[in-house]
């Protein structure tokens, strides 16, 4: 028997009983719908423990405790709109698609990239349809100057193409807030120092901005949409 024949069986939801009580008709849709609510969220969000270091000091900073656990969102990726410069998103590893990374997003289609070691090329442009991505702790990180450019969409087909499979995007989420600790519980990007010097968070929240700062002078905005994609 179907969950939904179980819950139809029950007393209270056979309409004409004497005995059903006042809003039974508002618990019975919660009942109802309630599964199909539950199977949603869960394809929709996800909670991830975040584990590794290249990230540092963004998530799981040598000062905190525990292990930081965050609420990804499954759908942003899909949207173009919804995904851009500065995002935190897991994707599969190039190298290893077993493998899941979690990295920020530096640089989206047509931007011009000044790369870092170990990559060949000291500017790329980066191509459609994909986005370059780095961690925040870049020189302990296997990111975009190890592997290049990630393909965030699937590629597009010529209709009469003779290709049968189409490699798949590499993205799957993106970081929306942090919900464990709960001293750093909310949405990422306030690092505003405090304002006195001698507070204990000042040189780490100075740091986290001068590091900011150095990753977007990396990054020229390119021309949109439309661009030749190219390596110097």
């Amino acid at each position: 028997m179907s969950w939904r024949a179980r819950f139809t069986a029950l007393p209270f939801w056979r309409s004409g009983t004497s005995d059903k009580p006042n809003g039974s008709s508002g618990l019975r849709k919660i009942l109802y719908w309630s599964p199909l609510g539950i199977v949603l969220c869960c394809r929709i969000f996800e909670v991830k423990v975040i584990t590794g270091r290249s990230m540092q000091p963004t998530l799981n900073p040598d000062w905190s405790l525990s292990r930081d656990v965050g609420l990804f969102d499954r759908t942003s990726v899909l949207v173009d709109e919804d995904i851009g410069r500065e995002d935190i998103v897991v994707l599969k590893s190039p190298n290893d698609q077993r493998r899941k990374l979690i990295k920020r997003i530096v640089a989206v289609e047509g931007d011009t990239v000044n790369t870092l070691p170990p990559y060949p090329f000291k500017k790329v442009v980066v191509p459609q349809g994909h986005v370059w991505v780095e961690g925040d702790d870049y020189y302990n990180s296997d990111d975009s100057n190890l592997f290049g450019p990630v393909r965030r969409f699937p590629l597009c087909l010529n209709p009469c193409s003779n290709v049968v499979q189409v490699p798949r995007g590499l993205i799957e989420s993106k970081l929306l807030c942090l919900l464990w600790p709960l001293d750093r519980f909310g949405a990422i990007g306030n690092h505003s120092p405090p304002e006195s010097r001698a507070h204990p968070a000042f040189r780490r929240a100075m740091a986290v901005i001068e590091r900011e700062s150095a990753r977007r002078a990396r990054v020229t905005p390119g021309p949109w949409p439309g661009f030749s994609p190219s390596q110097q």
